[in-house]
């Protein structure tokens, strides 16, 4: 179970120049705004990655909005270039880290290998994924499925973060799954 008190969303590479190349790119952002404004509800902390912004500019502004830091990188995996770090300084509890973002198959893929490595469980919400080529997102999802990542829905990890209709936020976080549907 992913749980709201130990996670954080990472928000991967939803760069200006890159975005129009990523297929089904505009429904990758959507989930992800959808997860972004459901973790601020529940108060899970957001942050964002751009890797070499010089080149593909910074992350989309209805992306960034919602990151409280956004980490620049040159490594494709964030964790080489401090990302685990930028997480113990938002919380040290955090152990749940849930990514979305593209490339799926270059930064994504490499960013959760390397936060396994470094000890963390590792969630995708694979809706809110993307890379230029279909098959390429498909071909890194089983690939990190084969190595312990845990797949998502975005309303899967909704409910698994509210755990109940009793939750303080249910009846607003409804309101955005019904918005989204």
């Amino acid at each position: 179970m992913i749980h709201q008190a130990t996670s954080i969303l990472i928000l991967v590479d939803y760069q200006t120049r890159l975005m129009p190349s990523i297929h089904d790119g505009e429904k990758a952002i959507a989930s992800a705004i959808f997860l972004a404004n459901v973790a601020q509800a529940l108060d899970i902390p957001i942050l964002g990655t751009e890797q070499n912004p010089e080149g593909l500019g910074p992350n989309d502004e209805c992306i960034k909005q919602f990151c409280s830091q956004t980490l620049v990188k040159h490594s494709f995996n964030a964790a080489a270039d401090g990302l685990v770090d930028y997480m113990k300084s938002v919380s040290p509890q955090i152990t749940q880290v849930v990514l979305a973002g593209c490339e799926a198959h270059v930064c994504l893929m490499q960013t959760a290998l390397g936060l396994l490595e470094a000890g963390y469980e590792v969630a995708v919400v694979a809706e809110a994924c993307g890379s230029r080529l279909a098959q390429d997102k498909l071909l890194a999802l089983d690939r990190l499925v084969q190595q312990g990542v845990i797949l998502l829905g975005a309303e899967m990890l909704t409910f698994e973060w509210l755990k109940t209709s009793d939750h303080p936020q249910f009846k607003n976080i409804l309101q955005l799954i019904k918005k989204r549907s």
